[in-house]
């Protein structure tokens, strides 16, 4: 069965967020009161780009699982929600996570920067890894729009709907 682990949110731009008890979820903004929270996008970088780009990544979940393997506290790699008993990585885009009452749109995956190595340095390496093709893997977490809004508690039931049809593969976001 999977499960949300924890929650995390911080009202301001830094690397790693807060862990909290709940975190309330906004129908197409995101976290309430994190500094991600909106339609348009927040990320500082893509803001400098085009303020007005859709806000693909709302919500940013991580597997405690991969934390954990790098003996890395929940929240620390600035995620909201941390799971347990999932394979993030493994679905593909467009798949639906129902958490209560929430429902969650997975858009890509998180796109790890160099930053990370601030947090530790060569961390980076640990979630971007180049495969024996030569294809870019990144392992640090996916990232999702909200759908339907709630509140998100750790110990929460995490379902899986797969998309119908001809389903892609998830790439960065």
């Amino acid at each position: 069965m999977a499960t949300v682990r924890s929650v995390h949110i911080s009202p301001v731009h830094e690397f790693s967020k807060s862990t909290v008890s709940s975190i309330t979820l906004i129908a197409g903004k995101g976290v309430e009161g994190d500094a991600h929270c909106g339609e348009f996008v927040k990320h500082r970088s893509r803001v400098a780009v085009d303020p007005t780009q859709p806000n693909l990544r709302q919500v940013h979940l991580m597997m405690g699982e991969s934390l954990d393997s790098f003996h890395i506290p929940d929240g620390e790699m600035g995620e909201n929600i941390t799971t347990l008993g999932i394979d993030l990585h493994a679905l593909p885009t467009s798949s639906i996570l129902t958490i209560g009452s929430t429902s969650l749109h997975i858009t890509g995956l998180r796109n790890p920067c160099a930053q990370i190595n601030n947090y530790r340095d060569g961390l980076l390496g640990n979630f971007r890894q180049v495969d024996d093709e030569g294809n870019i893997v990144r392992t640090a977490g996916v990232m999702a729009i909200v759908v339907a809004s709630g509140v998100i508690t750790t110990g929460d039931e995490i379902s899986v709907t797969l998309p119908t049809g001809e389903s892609q593969p998830l790439q960065p976001v």
